[in-house]
């Protein structure tokens, strides 16, 4: 039955109709026997099994004990009092009691439900003692086999379903746990992409666009005394645009730098630093140490990048006149150094980032670093100049993300 109880499977309702055709078929063959039989009162225990059975046949129909447990428990009550009339009628109605046993255990309480089964066994073996006329012990054996078996069943059923739902929530956590978990990593992974973009933007398109602003300054200086000196500094504003558009273009596909296709690493340093001296009031010179050793790219990019936003800051806010880039290779590291003899600044009293006058250089610097497992140092005093210093392991970290890879 249906009846208080959790939803049926395809096999809990095939052995729900079992013990409805069971049922049946047990008050159908006590009506039966009554007529081939010659029993007394044949035309009483036909009406009694007919009576049981429609009382039996209302319990699957009637939505209400579909619904209410207490409704389920009267409805079991009548069925079982129509029982009894039949049991005091025909003796064939004990075999009746085997099919009540499994409607009482699951649908009454454990307790209740073994209560209602003694119960029942204790009139089967009352009831059939009557209709023999004398008792012995080996009647009561059929009835509570059958009821042993019967509880038997149902609580090895029962421990199955809790067993099974039991299953079902750690399969149903286990599946929110993963939907969960690939939530939060494809967050990570937006905020790790959106971190390398900001540093690749701040590193490029940001850096040249500085860049481009202080030589169309310095050529609106120039003008109109000298317009030769301001065509220069406008055609390398129109250079350093071309070298931004590259770099955006190379950006958006996620390739590697133009300053380092097809070039070392040392060289892409030395032509920046050529390329900010022609630029810029400011003499870069670059100097390599150490037995040159292969880098990954990942290395190689942000090595390029600490040292263009090293040299930007220098220009935009240093106001010095050298600035020395070197680059060292250290047996199990690869160190860049950039010093400059500009005016200096305390590394303790930096201003917060703010999208309006920019200070994400030296965060930007140190998360790159970070990133591959490395370091980076700034030494600095106001009149002293500044020195920065960035140190990566040759060997990148498993976990770390090629940064020029989306």
């Amino acid at each position: 039955m249906k009846t208080a109880a959790p939803a049926l499977t395809p096999t809990t309702r095939a052995l729900t109709w079992c013990l409805h055709l069971l049922v049946i078929g047990l008050l159908t063959l006590a009506a039966g026997r009554a007529v081939t039989g010659g029993q007394p009162h044949a035309g009483w225990i036909i009406a009694a099994s007919a009576a049981c059975g429609l009382m039996y046949a209302a319990g699957p129909v009637l939505p209400v004990i579909r619904r209410s447990r207490r409704a389920a428990a009267l409805w079991l009550a009548a069925v079982g009092a129509g029982w009894l009339v039949l049991l005091a009628l025909s003796p064939d109605a004990v075999w009746v009691a085997f099919p009540l046993y499994f409607l009482q255990l699951h649908l009454l309480p454990r307790r209740a439900g073994l209560a209602a089964v003694a119960a029942t066994t204790a009139a089967a073996i009352a009831g059939f003692a009557a209709h023999q006329h004398s008792f012995h012990p080996a009647m009561a054996i059929g009835p509570a086999l059958g009821a042993a078996v019967a509880v038997a069943v149902v609580w090895g059923y029962q421990a199955l379903y809790r067993e099974s739902e039991h299953r079902r929530r750690l399969i149903e956590e286990l599946t929110a746990t993963r939907a969960d978990l690939a939530a939060a990593q494809h967050t990570a992974g937006v905020l790790a992409e959106r971190d390398r973009l900001a540093r690749e933007i701040h590193d490029t398109l940001a850096q040249g666009l500085t860049s481009i602003q202080l030589l169309l300054r310095a050529a609106e200086r120039t003008l109109p005394q000298t317009p030769q000196n301001a065509a220069r500094y406008v055609d390398q504003a129109r250079q350093a645009a071309v070298d931004n558009l590259a770099e955006a273009r190379r950006f958006v596909a996620a390739l590697t730098p133009p300053t380092l296709e097809g070039t070392t690493l040392a060289d892409a340093l030395e032509r920046l630093c050529t390329t900010t001296s022609a630029r810029h009031r400011l003499i870069a010179r670059f100097h390599l140490t150490g037995e040159p050793a292969p880098l990954a790219t990942p290395h190689e990019v942000a090595l390029l990048r600490i040292a263009q936003s090293a040299l930007a800051n220098t220009v935009r806010h240093a106001e010095a006149a050298t600035a020395d880039v070197t680059l060292s290779y250290l047996g199990d590291h690869v160190a860049l150094g950039i010093v400059d003899d500009g005016r200096g600044f305390d590394p303790q009293c930096l201003p917060a980032p703010d999208p309006e006058t920019g200070g994400f250089g030296l965060a930007t610097m140190r998360a790159r670093a970070q990133a591959l497992g490395g370091t980076l140092t700034v030494e600095s005093t106001p009149g002293h100049g500044t020195a920065l210093a960035a140190q990566l392991p040759l060997t990148p970290p498993a976990e770390s993300e090629p940064e020029a890879r989306p």
